[in-house]
């Protein structure tokens, strides 16, 4: 498949009253054409700020890109300047964000909002811009939509206002919509619904999606692919079935353990020990160590070089070394693992994801 998106070691880098916060490490990804690609992790771990360094969307005056690329398109989207980001921001790229309600503007009908990017990239008279914002109030699931057009977002449901800042997010045909834990602040009910039509939608219009979110059971049913980022890093990356059937670092067995299980018959949910690293001074060698109950001697010395599993999986850690003791995944792993039979090859230490 195509790629569409390139991210090439990026480290992104916040100036504070304390120091430099080292937020993103070296982060190496792609997004193919028509692909889900999730980013999952705990709060801290770098997923909005990577998406918002693609969009340029971080604070000039204390936040800076050290090193890397973000290729789409041809161009190195690192070393635009804000006007021409402009002219891919919204029409290219675009974003969903978590809180609908602070995503729009209060005092402004849901139409006009809408119209405002189809108006700007695409140059439509208000008259077709007006009559493709309708179109899109219809195609993300809004009954009525001449009649929505002309109401504020306080008239709206959560889950409807949620359905506008898609439609403000497609009104221009993206080749890739970011969302950015689009359904966080939704009960599970319209979660489902806007996730469904997330998917219906990609099939439509033939987009690219990067979804971050912290909830795996989210991950399960809409991504192709799966990023596990921990302390600004990957630390393992693999297509859905091989995170969630055959994950191999400790960090993602702790993240499959947490979720709830109805058939586990311990009372108790799991919890990983203790907290992510402080960013100021990023710890040494592998920055899970401190959490990680089968952490090596090595992990504390010297960080891990990517591993790779198959063609699609790879894994950040030491304990796929030679020389690593065999290690069991937790009962809650175990059991995901005996649905998917292990037939992989034995990993093989890489540099920067390439052999």
């Amino acid at each position: 498949m195509e790629k569409i998106l390139e991210v090439n070691n990026l480290h992104v880098s916040f100036d504070t009253y304390g120091g430099e916060v080292k937020a993103i490490r070296g982060v190496s990804f792609d997004l193919k054409k028509g692909e889900t690609l999730a980013i999952v992790g705990e709060s801290g771990s770098g997923k909005s700020v990577t998406t918002k360094t693609i969009m340029r969307l971080l604070p000039e005056n204390n936040s800076r890109i050290k090193e890397g690329e973000i290729l789409f398109d041809g161009k190195d989207i690192a070393k635009l300047t804000e006007s021409q980001m402009q002219k891919i921001r919204g029409k290219d790229i675009s974003m969903i964000f978590q809180d609908p309600m602070t995503s729009l503007n209060p005092t402004m009908i849901v139409g006009k909002q809408i119209m405002e990017g189809i108006i700007k990239h695409q140059g439509l008279s208000k008259g077709a811009a007006k009559e493709k914002a309708i179109d899109l109030l219809r195609l993300v699931g809004i009954p009525m939509p001449e009649e929505r057009f002309k109401q504020y977002p306080h008239q709206f449901s959560g889950g409807m206002r949620q359905r506008v800042v898609i439609a403000i997010a497609l009104a221009c045909n993206p080749k890739i919509l970011i969302a950015d834990e689009p359904t966080t602040a939704l009960d599970v009910t319209i979660q489902a619904q806007i996730l469904d039509l997330m998917k219906d939608l990609q099939k439509k219009i033939d987009t690219s999606i990067v979804f971050i979110t912290h909830d795996l059971g989210v991950v399960a049913n809409v991504a192709d692919r799966v990023a596990v980022m921990y302390a600004g890093q990957i630390i393992e990356m693999g297509t859905v079935d091989e995170i969630f059937y055959d994950p191999r670092h400790p960090y993602t067995w702790g993240l499959l353990s947490s979720m709830p299980d109805l058939d586990l018959k311990e009372a108790a949910l799991y919890a990983i020990p203790g907290t992510p690293p402080d960013l100021l001074d990023p710890p040494k060698g592998d920055a899970f160590a401190p959490r990680n109950e089968f952490a090596l001697q090595i992990d504390h010395e010297m960080e891990p070089p990517m591993f790779k599993v198959s063609d699609t999986h790879y894994v950040k850690t030491w304990l796929l070394h030679e020389n690593a003791p065999d290690v069991q995944p937790p009962l809650a792993v175990k059991k995901r693992q005996r649905n998917m039979p292990n037939n992989y090859d034995k990993p093989v230490m890489v540099k920067d994801g390439v052999e």
